[in-house]
């Protein structure tokens, strides 16, 4: 599988129980880079994409259920459990501080993975958004 997830610039995630933010310009991009391959994710973050594209997955154990080359976008931690199974990451960054009291569990150059592309692009509610993929 292939996390995609979104971060600020403390790497935060989530705050009391929700995600920090949300942008349609991320998710467009999400959905272009998973072409036709299913895309994972809890019913929770599923209530963003309406409406559903016919390739979103929402299961409570989308985590365990993402295969292979599969795109899976996670919006809370813990993640670092599901690290050997992840072939890659998509990592979006949301280029401010938000309040979070839930941050990523991992450095992604210590679980194994490499940058090998990084580029910014506007978003809907963000200024500027980058988006880093990784590759184990």
């Amino acid at each position: 599988m292939i996390l995609a997830l979104c971060v600020d610039d403390k790497n935060g995630m989530a705050f009391n129980g929700r995600r920090q933010s949300m942008d349609r310009l991320l998710r467009a991009d999400l959905l272009e880079t998973a072409g036709e391959k299913p895309v994972w994710m809890s019913p929770y973050t599923a209530r963003q994409f309406h409406p559903a594209p016919a390739n979103l997955r929402a299961a409570e154990d989308f985590l365990e259920r993402a295969g292979p080359g599969e795109l899976c976008f996670a919006e809370f931690p813990p993640l670092a459990q599901v690290l050997g199974r992840a072939e890659g990451l998509l990592l979006y960054r949301w280029n401010r501080v938000y309040p979070a009291d839930r941050y990523l569990d991992f450095d992604p150059a210590a679980a194994g993975f490499r940058l090998v592309q990084t580029w910014e692009f506007p978003g809907s509610s963000h200024k500027m958004l980058t988006k880093e993929v990784y590759a184990k």
